[in-house]
């Protein structure tokens, strides 16, 4: 299924009324404030989010997995999928993939299938955390760490050959995630285990071409619940420091112990050039993969002050690479994803509202009530108008799930696809 512009245009009739009075609103309010409306509306409407291959099925748990229907069960219905969404926000713009689950058949058709639905190709992503059908040597006690030569070179191999299948659909960058670690005291070396890690990924970094980058992610903990081996940003980046100039921290909002304050080590990684990625979930206890936003929308605020600020101070840092990482087993996975790009791109435009210069100044002068109140002003506006007004400038729906539902897409799909269909992937 694809959705037209006509489509859009149709539903975006039946609000564009009440959206122009609110936006009109909005507007004066903030140019009163100093705020140019125009050049925020240009930067939400470059932000672009990718949208991982696997997030597109319904999620499952430990328990269970129960289907919403009409799931894509090839690469090529993912990308229609992809597209759906992006013809809804025009900020789903490129894909990110797991292998080995996304090997294309025939990648010229799949590079002309995803050009016409205007996608590209984010950050390819390793699996060495599930034992593949045929492989010779099992990962059950690491990968990339394990003790034994076969089995890191096993997993080596495997990353070096995503690299190549992701070189031919034009991607930039791979994205490595251990689930590497102990579940007992005694079990692994942790020095050990450490060193062979960096080996492996040196090994992996000399594989990667020129203009590509290595992207390491951290996690305290799962599957592993002992030890894992890179389990914070520090080891991130001390691993990415060891590879090269190309390599990078990875930052996921569920790799996270509780009430850790993420902002802070986004501003860190920025400030030494060293963040490279983001993926963007929301949690309650750990790694919950919730909808973006749906938990702790003042912490996603903060985080993205940190990330405008360090997109406009920290000039030795790359262009980030933005995911979801996000999916849920009871929600529509397509409606879900949706919801995650509103809610970063409200915390985005909230924070091109903070008011940097008058925020140093209170800093400067120990104002600390005058610091909250610049932060939570901009936090407290509503924002929903200017992120309408973006959608609906670039060609999106200025209400992407009503317009999901009035186009009855879900229904579309199980006419298309069935109602049995599995979408490969977690």
């Amino acid at each position: 299924m694809k959705i037209s512009k006509d489509q859009i245009q149709d539903a975006n009739t039946k609000t564009i009324d009440s959206h122009n009075e609110n936006f009109s609103f909005l507007s004066e309010q903030l140019s009163k404030k100093g705020h140019d409306v125009s050049n925020i509306i240009s930067k939400l409407s470059k932000f672009q989010v990718a949208i991982p291959s696997w997030a597109l099925g319904a999620g499952g748990t430990r328990f269970g997995r129960f289907s919403f229907y009409g799931e894509p069960s090839s690469l090529e219905q993912k990308l229609d999928d992809v597209g759906i969404i992006h013809s809804l926000t025009q900020t789903a713009g490129s894909v990110s993939l797991h292998i080995p689950w996304d090997i294309p058949s025939d990648y010229s058709a799949i590079k002309e299938q995803a050009e016409k639905l205007n996608i590209k190709f984010d950050s390819v992503n390793s699996n060495t955390f599930q034992d593949q059908e045929g492989a010779k040597e099992s990962y059950k006690y690491g990968s990339l760490s394990n003790i034994s030569k076969a089995v890191r070179d096993q997993a080596i191999a495997h990353n070096l050959e995503v690299i190549k299948i992701g070189d031919k659909l034009g991607s930039k960058s791979l994205t490595v995630w251990l689930a590497d670690g102990s579940c007992f005291p005694g079990q692994n070396n942790f020095q050990t285990a450490l060193q062979n890690t960096q080996d492996s990924l040196k090994d992996i970094y000399k594989g990667l071409p020129n203009d590509w980058s290595l992207l390491i992610e951290y996690k305290p903990y799962e599957p592993n619940f002992y030890s894992t081996v890179i389990q914070d940003w520090g080891t991130s980046f001390m691993l990415a420091n060891e590879c090269g100039d190309k390599a990078f921290t990875l930052v996921d909002l569920g790799h996270h112990l509780p009430n850790c304050n993420i902002e802070q080590i986004i501003s860190m990684l920025m400030l030494k050039g060293k963040l490279g990625g983001f993926h963007f979930n929301d949690s309650k206890y750990g790694d919950d993969d919730l909808t973006v936003g749906s938990i702790k929308p003042y912490a996603l605020f903060l985080i993205f002050n940190e990330l405008v600020y360090g997109m406009q101070n920290n000039p030795q840092n790359p262009d980030l690479a933005w995911m979801i990482d996000a999916s849920h087993n009871i929600k529509d996975p397509l409606e879900d994803l949706i919801q995650s790009i509103e809610a970063i791109q409200q915390a985005y435009a909230k924070a091109l509202l903070v008011d940097q210069k008058a925020l140093k100044v209170a800093q400067q002068e120990h104002d600390v009530v005058k610091c909250q109140e610049i932060l939570q002003e901009a936090y407290r506006t509503d924002v929903r108008p200017l992120v309408e007004k973006t959608r609906f400038d670039i060609g999106g729906a200025i209400s992407p799930i009503d317009t999901y539902r009035y186009l009855n897409v879900r229904n579309e799909l199980i006419k298309e696809r069935g109602k049995h269909t599995t979408a490969t992937g977690l």
